[in-house]
């Protein structure tokens, strides 16, 4: 088993070689955060294409649907209860909002999940905290050996380690 950057674990590496490994993990992270922002941002926009694709099809379900279905509606109304004609068309066209403000409700629906999910700004949040914190990260103080203890202690721990 050897450490990220190729030196043997249990071996002492220098102040330069933890710095190197911290800074290459640290590295790994930033990347990792970066490719999460894409992935959740593809998310954003295809809820995006969704809300807009439902209004879409409503304005065209209405654009097109209305002269046939007036009149069809219309015609079957007073057929059906002997009204006044002009009573049954507007009624014909009430059918017909109503219709598509149930697409554009569909729309908001889905336009709203969108907005609500904000996933590349949580993302950035959790950079800044990582930086925060690693800005503000100190070394442990350690107590100077004397002299004649210093061969003594790394006699010690290469035995253990061994």
């Amino acid at each position: 088993m050897s450490a990220p950057d190729g030196s043997p674990v249990g071996a002492e590496r220098s102040i330069g070689q933890l710095f190197a490994s911290a800074t290459t993990e640290l590295s790994a992270l930033v990347h990792d955060e970066i490719a999460l922002a894409k992935a959740q941002l593809k998310q954003d926009v295809r809820r995006g294409a969704t809300s807009g694709g439902a209004f879409t099809a409503a304005l065209v379900l209405l654009v097109f649907s209305l002269p046939m279905l007036n009149f069809a509606l219309a015609y079957g109304i007073r057929t059906w209860s002997g009204w006044n004609l002009a009573i049954c068309f507007v009624l014909s066209f009430a059918a017909n909002v109503l219709i598509a403000g149930l697409l554009a409700l569909i729309g908001t629906v889905f336009a709203k999940k969108a907005k609500k999910d904000r996933g590349p700004q949580k993302v950035a949040a959790s950079m800044k905290q990582t930086a925060g914190v690693l800005q503000n990260a100190k070394p442990h103080p350690r107590a100077e050996l004397p002299e004649d203890r210093a061969p003594a202690a790394i006699e010690a721990v290469a035995r253990s380690q061994s």
